[in-house]
Formats: structure tokens, C-alpha cells, sequence
């Protein structure tokens, strides 16, 4: 049974959400899809998404190695997971249930950053 990926997204951890959104939409260009205060915002352009996400304590400094990365939504995350480690992928800790999201942090063989998300409620639409 292969993946189904529904929508990506870029997310990079950014020092100041309000300031970083600043730049993507009036430096940029980009269209603010939604602005959750401090906690994460979304902006897309033809293309492409990214998540702006505050730091935090065990993820990297913005700025740094690994402070973006790329993330993938899918309908039915404890599915993908199981699916994917059948197929070798090792992930990174437990799946996150973290409010309106779950998520599962893992990495492609040159140890680049990915993530699954499942939406509870359409965030993404």
C-alpha cells in the first residue's frame, strides 16, 4: 500500500512570529493564510506553504541546522506511520497529540527533517 500525502508544508522556526510574518507577506509577498497569535502562522503562494512555528525547548534554534523542515498532511496518521515503519522509516520519539494536530517526526535517508501532521479540525482548507 503506497503513502497518500494530501498537501505540504514547509515550517521554519522563526525568533518573532509577528515580525517573520511581516516579511513573508509585505517583503514577499506571500498571502497569510491564518495567524495564531504567537503560536504559528501560515502563508502560501502559488506553490507553496510554510508554517512559521515559535521555538521550542527540544527543537533547533531558528537559524540553525534543522530549523526548517518540510511536512506532510494525511487523512489517517497512525496509518502512515505503520505503513512507513513497515518500510524501514525510524521515527523520531511517539506520535505528538498536540491540540487541533497530531504529528510524527521523522527523517529521509540523509537525515533531512520531515514530519506528518493530521488536521482534527481543517485548518488546511
Amino acid at each position: 500500500m503506497s503513502v497518500v500525502l494530501k498537501k505540504g508544508t514547509a515550517t521554519i522556526y522563526v525568533s518573532d512570529i509577528d515580525r517573520a510574518v511581516k516579511f513573508y507577506s509585505n517583503v514577499l509577498g506571500m498571502r497569510v493564510k491564518s495567524h495564531f497569535s504567537k503560536d504559528y502562522a501560515e502563508l502560501e503562494m502559488p506553490g507553496l506553504t510554510i508554517g512559521l512555528h515559535p521555538p521550542t525547548k527540544s527543537g533547533p534554534p531558528p537559524g540553525s541546522s534543522g530549523s526548517i523542515s518540510l511536512g506532510f498532511l494525511v487523512d489517517d496518521l497512525d496509518s502512515v506511520v505503520s505503513n512507513l515503519k513497515g518500510q524501514g522509516v525510524e521515527f523520531r520519539g511517539n506520535v505528538i497529540d498536540d491540540g487541533p494536530v497530531k504529528l510524527a517526526f521523522f527523517g529521509d535517508p540523509d537525515g533531512n527533517s520531515l514530519y506528518l501532521t493530521q488536521m482534527k479540525k481543517d485548518m488546511w482548507s
